[in-house]
């Protein structure tokens, strides 16, 4: 809309001192004509320069944005790729605790309790989950406790847990 404006002024300006130098008027009175006709071309000038920097800006910003949906969908894949790979690993550990609770001979319920355990809840919040006594889960957690020949909650996460946590090659925590 500007532009349009500044266009009409400059063709109306630049009509009208044609017109005027023509019949020969004097240049005094047309100073102040030529001053509206320049700004006009000023703001020409102008409106075209700020339309060129904001379609570059919108060209880079549209870059960044091509680049950000880029590596988002990386991401993603990534994303998707681990959790594939944790499901799998998951899978394989689910049916290991499955095997040793066998051998330790627990029960249904003993082996809700340790599984709930090394997802660390505490016994009041296995007892509310389960819906029985806070008493029940700790007579239950000691049993499972002396069928396995650990100490405690510590020694029965350490059980499982200890070399999932360490990395691929072997490590020196002696520094």
């Amino acid at each position: 809309m500007s532009l349009a404006l500044f266009i009409l002024i400059a063709l109306l300006m630049a009509v009208d001192l044609t017109i005027e130098f023509v019949r020969g008027e004097p240049l005094a009175l047309q100073t102040f004509e030529l001053l509206i006709f320049t700004s006009a071309l000023a703001g020409i000038a102008f409106h075209w320069w700020t339309t060129i920097s904001e379609r570059r800006r919108a060209q880079e910003l549209t870059d960044e944005l091509a680049a950000v949906k880029d590596e988002a969908k990386r991401w993603s894949e990534d994303a998707r790729r681990w959790n594939a790979e944790a499901q799998a690993l998951l899978q394989g550990l689910g049916a290991a605790i499955d095997r040793q609770f066998d051998r330790w001979g627990l029960t249904d319920a003993e082996r809700e309790v340790a599984l709930l355990q090394l997802k660390g809840l505490r016994h009041r919040d296995i007892a509310e989950l389960r819906k029985t006594s806070e008493r029940t889960v700790r007579q239950q957690a000691l049993t499972v406790y002396r069928k396995s020949g650990l100490n405690g909650r510590s020694d029965l996460a350490a059980f499982f847990l200890e070399d999932l946590l360490l990395p691929a090659a072997s490590t020196s925590f002696a520094g």
